[in-house]
C-alpha cells in the first residue's frame, strides 16, 4: 500500500506538471500566425483607408470644379452681377444661375441673327450704291464729252404729261385689280398686279 500510495502521488505531481506545462504553453503567444493575421488586417485596413481617401479627394475635387463652374458663370453672365430685388442680397442658386445664363444665351443668338440681317441689308446698300455710282460715273463722262447736248431738252410741263399718261393707267389697272378689305387681300393682290403691269417692258 504504501509503494502504490508512493506511485500515485509522484503520478499526480507529473500530471500536475504536465497540465502546468500545457497552460503555460497554452498562455505563450504564437508569434508567427499572429503576426501573419495582424500585418494582413492593417494592410487591410489601410487599403480601405486609401480607397476612403482617394474618394473623398475624388469628390470634393468634383464639387470644387462646379462650384468653379457655377462662379464663372455668375461673373461672365452681366444679369448675374445684378441684384435681384426679389431675393434680396441672398446668393444666387444654381437654379438660377443656369436659368439666367440660359437667357442670356438665348438673348445673344437673338441679337447675332439682327446683326447678322443688318449687315446683309448694308452689304446689299453698298452694292447699290456702287451700280449708282457707276452710273452718275457715265452721266458725267456723256457730259463730258458732249457739252451741248442737254440745251434742247423736254420741257418739266411735258415731262410730268408723259409721266401722268404712265400713273393714269396704272392707276387705273390698280383700281380694277386692287382690294383693300383685309390686308392679307391688299398684298395678295398687289404681287399680281406688279407683276402683270409694272414690268420692265
Amino acid at each position: 500500500p504504501a509503494l502504490f500510495m508512493e506511485n500515485a502521488r509522484k503520478g499526480s505531481i507529473v500530471s500536475r506538471a504536465n497540465s502546468i506545462g500545457s497552460t503555460s504553453a497554452s498562455s505563450v503567444p504564437n508569434t508567427d500566425d499572429e503576426d501573419s493575421d495582424y500585418h494582413q488586417e492593417t494592410y487591410k485596413e489601410s487599403y480601405k483607408d486609401r480607397r476612403r481617401r482617394a474618394h473623398t479627394q475624388a469628390e470634393q475635387k468634383r464639387r470644387n470644379a462646379i462650384k468653379k463652374g457655377y462662379d464663372d458663370l455668375q461673373a461672365i453672365v452681366p444679369t448675374c452681377e445684378q441684384q435681384d430685388f426679389s431675393i434680396g442680397s441672398q446668393k444666387l442658386s444654381k437654379a438660377i444661375v443656369l436659368q439666367k445664363t440660359i437667357d442670356y444665351i438665348q438673348f445673344l443668338h437673338k441679337e447675332k441673327k439682327k446683326q447678322e440681317e443688318e449687315v446683309s441689308t448694308l452689304r446689299k446698300d453698298a452694292m447699290a450704291l456702287k451700280i449708282m455710282k457707276v452710273n452718275y460715273e457715265q452721266i458725267v463722262k456723256a457730259h463730258q464729252d458732249n457739252p451741248n447736248e442737254g440745251k434742247e431738252q423736254v420741257s418739266d410741263e411735258m415731262k410730268f404729261n408723259v409721266f401722268q399718261g404712265i400713273m393714269d393707267s396704272l392707276f387705273q389697272s390698280f383700281d380694277a385689280s386692287i382690294s383693300v378689305t383685309s390686308f392679307q387681300e391688299l398684298s395678295a393682290c398687289v404681287f399680281s398686279w406688279i407683276e402683270e403691269h409694272c414690268k420692265p417692258q
